[in-house]
């Protein structure tokens, strides 16, 4: 499902003292089936746009669109649209709820109106996915599971629903590295089976470069930057003037090319930026 935004503009507490913009003329288009990477420090708007795009808020200006239809209004298409987004927020684990891990990972497709055993099996399928076995935790509390396993059957949450267009808000934070390499691996296999559009907010620039088709680069409520990571992340000193750094593999690239070295610096897997050191050092 294409996601486009235009001229998408939001004002909280509009026209009292405290009045803040959080976004401003945002313009771009994400297409069906990428993996887009959302960045900017903190406060910069990120999760106000994520939260217009996935209907919860009403922008002050400007539309969202999902697959060709306007979301946020009144319509039976606009909200049928916005049933296919799902959202993951930060430490969606604090939103568990439910006596056992599967009702609470049943409880989106009860909402959206599937039979009891509907529901079961969506939830079967979706904790499956996230590497939970629900024959062995679906009878478990949620409250029993350790961290990560928490983290992940909140996600399943959403999964369960078959979202066409997933929002991750800072999926790993927190997370210990396993943790961390563990949700990495359930985004790519989402990816690979069901090909859903995927929004990823991260302060992770190795992350966003690794897994990243488009990168947005949001500054003070206004977008900033838009193109690949090899495009944004060669913008090293503008970055920089937003508090943001480079992916690791970058800034030693970059470091090595400013002692001298021949060297490209537009490498963000590590592998690959292994072979280009070696390559460097042979030459000289």
């Amino acid at each position: 499902m294409q996601i486009r935004v235009e001229s998408l503009s939001h004002i909280y507490a509009e026209g009292m003292p405290f009045e803040t913009v959080a976004l401003e003329d945002i313009n771009f288009t994400i297409e069906s089936g990428s993996l887009t990477g959302i960045i900017g420090h903190t406060g910069s708007g990120k999760s106000t746009l994520m939260m217009h795009i996935s209907g919860l808020i009403k922008p002050s200006s400007g539309r969202v669109y999902a697959g060709g239809t306007q979301i946020g209004l009144k319509t039976k298409e606009s909200r049928e649209a916005a049933r296919k987004i799902g959202i993951v927020f930060q430490y969606p684990e604090y939103q568990l709820f439910e006596e056992t891990v599967l009702k609470d990972v049943s409880f989106g497709p009860k909402n959206f109106g599937f039979s009891p055993q509907e529901c079961e099996e969506k939830a079967k399928k979706a904790l499956e996915l996230v590497g939970i076995d629900p024959d062995e935790k679906g009878k478990f509390s949620p409250f029993e599971l350790s961290g990560g396993e928490k983290r992940r059957v909140a996600i399943a949450g959403v999964l369960a629903t078959e979202p066409e267009v997933l929002i991750l808000d800072e999926p790993t934070a927190g997370l210990d590295p396993r943790g961390h390499r563990e949700i990495l691996k359930i985004i790519e296999q989402i990816r690979r089976l069901h090909k859903p559009t995927i929004l990823l907010v991260s302060h992770n620039m190795d992350d966003i470069a690794a897994m990243a088709d488009q990168v947005l680069v949001i500054d003070g409520g206004r977008l900033a930057m838009d193109g690949t990571a090899a495009e944004v992340f060669a913008r090293r000193e503008e970055l920089a003037s937003m508090g943001l750094g480079l992916p690791s593999t970058s800034s030693l690239l970059s470091a090595l090319a400013a002692r001298g070295m021949e060297i490209r610096t537009d490498i963000f897997d590590e592998d690959e930026a292994a072979r280009e050191i070696a390559r460097a050092l042979r030459q000289d």
